[in-house]
């Protein structure tokens, strides 16, 4: 016999909120019991519902702030609170940097056993606008009696009914009605489950993938809306290996880093940096932080496409970079040779496994 679900408490409880979670959570502990309230910050009085309850911990959504934090501000976002495409547009940004940098030392403490000795003062870049990658998903909604694109809901596999994405780069975030309205028009809307998006430095691209052959109208629909737009549009029918460009002919995706003079080409399904202003401050006070010379040998693992291997390459006398994804290890040797940069090389490995056993390593 199975056995029933624990029933949940009934009414509101009050709580008072202790301190963040990882993924934005209000902690606070009720008889003792670790429970974590979506939309709660730290220092609030709240009203809650509970949602789950486990062994170790409950769970919980807030019903009514009480006593507000004094960094607590109005979310930006109309769909923020469902969207599980970010959690803390309810916190002041400068609060968000020490929340994050708090959980950081403290993983960093509990698991690894480190102690920072120097805290640098963190890189910050745009807050609206800034996302170049993300994944969306695409649903028919029988209830809705219509197709839509969006993020997930949070702690769930539901789709946002979301008008327009305020972190999204604007060539997508400010597209999203018509991105649902584009699927729905395509005879196999039911079989597009998913939209990946990419930005490069003046290019955006849309991959859609699709469980289902596309007809020449559906085609069509496609290139008209590329045309129309300026996005770019790739087609994904099988696994990574099979996205392959629709419209137009020719499309470039990459990004600069002007002050190590160098180019990056990337596919639009390629792992690089959500936000490209962190990224180029990242690599810049990486290298200073280096401060390696022609003299040295440097061993990037993880290195993708070359984003920090490439620029160590104008300093270093030698660079190794290593890499799980032989894909990314060609585009990374791509783009060495692209920019005449003769002193770095690219290898595919395991980084899970042990590297001792390498001759670069």
């Amino acid at each position: 016999m199975a056995r029933g679900r624990k029933r949940l408490p009934a009414g509101p409880r009050e709580a008072r909120i202790e301190s963040l979670s990882h993924d934005g959570r209000g902690v606070a502990r009720i008889a003792g019991k670790v429970t974590f309230i979506d939309g709660a910050l730290p220092g609030e009085l709240v009203t809650f519902r509970y949602t789950g309850r486990r062994r170790s911990r409950d769970e919980g959504s807030v019903l009514e702030i009480l006593q507000a934090a004094p960094e607590r501000v109005a979310p930006r976002c109309d769909s923020f609170g469902r969207c599980g495409g970010c959690s803390l547009q309810h916190l002041d940004p400068a609060a968000q940097i020490e929340a994050k940098q708090r959980l950081l030392l403290e993983q960093l403490r509990r698991i690894g056993a480190v102690e920072a000795q120097r805290l640098l003062p963190p890189l910050t870049g745009p807050l609206w606008g800034y996302r170049h990658k993300a994944r969306l998903g695409a649903r028919f909604v029988k209830g809705k009696g219509r197709v839509l694109v969006g993020f997930r809901e949070r702690h769930s596999g539901y789709i946002v009914d979301m008008q327009r994405c305020e972190i999204l780069h604007p060539a997508i975030g400010g597209r999203m009605t018509e991105l649902a309205e584009l699927v729905q028009s395509l005879r196999i809307c039911r079989s597009v489950p998913q939209l990946e998006v990419a930005v490069g430095d003046g290019v955006a691209a849309l991959v859609f993938r699709h469980l289902e052959e596309l007809d020449p109208g559906d085609r069509a629909l496609l290139e008209d809306f590329g045309r129309r737009t300026g996005l770019h549009i790739y087609l994904q029918p099988g696994g990574p290996d099979s996205v392959h460009l629709l419209w137009p002919e020719r499309s470039q995706l990459g990004y600069r880093l002007p002050e190590f003079d160098l180019e990056l080409l990337f596919l639009p399904t390629d792992f690089t940096q959500v936000n490209e202003a962190l990224n180029r401050k990242m690599v810049r006070q990486a290298l200073e932080l280096l401060d390696c010379g022609p003299r040295q040998r440097v061993l990037d693992l993880f290195c993708g496409i070359g984003n920090f291997s490439l620029p160590l390459a104008r300093m270093a006398g030698e660079v190794v970079g290593v890499e799980g994804d032989a894909a990314l290890v060609q585009r990374a040797r791509d783009n060495a040779r692209r920019n005449g940069l003769h002193n770095v090389e690219f290898h595919v490995a395991d980084l899970a496994q042990e590297i001792d056993c390498y001759s670069w390593a």
